[in-house]
């Protein structure tokens, strides 16, 4: 595919340590969520477990790299405010002047950084797990269309009855 060719960042949003208590006491294991990009307009993300916290990590980038999405970016801001939900959390993502910068908590804060959006405000409204902001944030900025664009059609339709 076109993933060698393209030089991705990846950035770790969160690590969880996970404990499953057994009859000889708790067998802990991670899991690790990491972004990647490639500055200019695609992104994706993935979640990884293991028993290691570095081989979690490793198959999160890589599930991250598998997962590429392409993003409508009006130069280095995005072309029209959108709101998002994924499970409990929401995402709000409002277009910004130039040299305003990346206004945004963690867990979004990764995703815009990677995407390559330079000045954008972002609110999350709802619940703060990290891995649903994240998934809320890409949804959102899979949502995005450029006027005079081809119009396509979403990736889940609400209304389809086929």
């Amino acid at each position: 595919m076109e993933q060698q060719e393209l030089t991705l960042t990846e950035k770790l949003v969160c690590i969880n340590r996970v404990a499953k208590v057994v009859k000889g006491g708790k067998r802990l294991r991670f899991s690790a969520l990491v972004v990647a990009g490639d500055g200019n307009g695609k992104v994706g993300a993935g979640l990884g477990k293991a028993g290691e916290v570095a081989q979690a990590i490793q198959k999160a980038g890589t599930s991250a790299k598998k997962n590429l999405t392409a993003v409508s970016l009006e130069g280095d801001t995005i072309p029209h405010e959108i709101t998002a939900k994924f499970g409990a959390a929401r995402v709000l993502l409002k277009p910004a002047a130039a040299g305003t910068g990346i206004i945004a908590g963690g867990a979004a804060r990764a995703v815009l950084e990677c995407v390559g959006v330079k000045n954008v405000s972002c609110k999350s409204l709802g619940s703060s797990n990290p891995v649903n902001l994240v998934r809320a944030t890409i949804l959102a900025l899979d949502g995005l269309r450029i006027p005079g664009e081809g119009v396509t059609e979403p990736k889940a339709s609400l209304d389809a009855k086929e």
